[in-house]
């Protein structure tokens, strides 16, 4: 492993082209964190809230996923007042699909009706004509895939989404998907801890796809006292965040990974894992510890 140079940056993450015209750098950043508690209402500190996102394009960070269900909107609206007017090779990826009843409830409503609504309000919310990425959060089964996913195909032709992408989705989702419109991406829960979705990344990979895996550093039992995590970490004078994240950008050339936070020194400990390369031997070490 390399040590972590004090100029490293996202930038050292390599670039993955989504939709094979948007480049950004492979470590990302996730704005879920940026609300309450239960992803709702206000952070308890916007001030660090806004420092977090503009130290996250001052260190290299261009590409941000948030969601119209962050908060709601509280997310979207930081981020405009952080960075708009935005800096031209950022990409903001962002997520309709959700109706939030409260603190910690998530409905998926996936109306054809609803989801442009809530393309529109995005659109305003960030201050921008044109969605980059907008992943469906979640399918709705109580509407045919075909009108969830045409409803946005819609959308991208009429000029306000660029590329469509899909979230927590089966192999057999992404086909049906894929029958309506062209799909570019997919973000699942995915880490160290939680390979379930391997097979959607495998998918991904056959089809170029960017793979944005949700909660990167849900390392559980892994990074306990002792744990492997741990002691590879202690070993190579690195944090078993960095070492996750490390993990996951060696994984896979087509994994985004967006780790969150809402301070700026988490921040800067997670991209600092951009520095980082791990060896065969301690992937695999890391790989077979779960």
């Amino acid at each position: 492993m390399t040590s972590i140079s004090a100029d490293t940056s996202a930038r050292d993450s390599g670039t993955f082209a989504i939709g094979g015209d948007l480049p950004v750098h492979r470590l990302g950043y996730g704005t879920m964190q940026l609300t309450g508690e239960g992803v709702w209402g206000d952070p308890r500190d916007p001030d660090e809230a806004v420092r977090v996102l503009r130290r996250a394009v001052e260190l290299g960070v261009t590409f941000i996923d948030t969601a119209d269900a962050y908060g709601p909107f509280t997310a979207d609206l930081l981020l405009r007042k952080a960075l708009h007017p935005y800096p031209e090779d950022l990409v903001i990826a962002t997520k309709v699909g959700f109706v939030r009843t409260g603190p910690g409830a998530w409905v998926p409503v996936g109306r054809p009706a609803y989801l442009r609504q809530q393309v529109e309000l995005s659109l305003r919310h960030l201050a921008v004509e044109r969605i980059d990425l907008l992943q469906l959060h979640r399918i709705d089964p109580e509407v045919p895939v075909a009108d969830q996913v045409g409803e946005l195909a819609a959308l991208r032709q009429e000029g306000k989404i660029r590329h469509i992408g899909l979230s927590e989705v089966s192999t057999g989702d992404m086909d049906e998907a894929a029958r309506t419109a062209r799909i570019v991406s997919v973000q699942n829960r995915f880490n160290l801890a939680d390979r379930a979705a391997e097979d959607v990344l495998a998918y991904a990979e056959r089809h170029d796809m960017a793979f944005i895996p949700w909660f990167p550093l849900a390392t559980g039992e892994l990074a306990k006292p002792g744990g492997p995590l741990e002691r590879i970490a202690a070993a190579q004078g690195a944090s078993p965040s960095q070492l996750a994240l490390a993990w996951l950008l060696k994984r896979s050339p087509n994994m985004l990974p967006i780790p969150g936070t809402s301070s700026v020194g988490h921040l800067e400990d997670n991209i600092a894992a951009a520095g980082l390369t791990l060896s065969d031997a301690q992937f695999d070490a890391l790989t077979a510890a779960v």
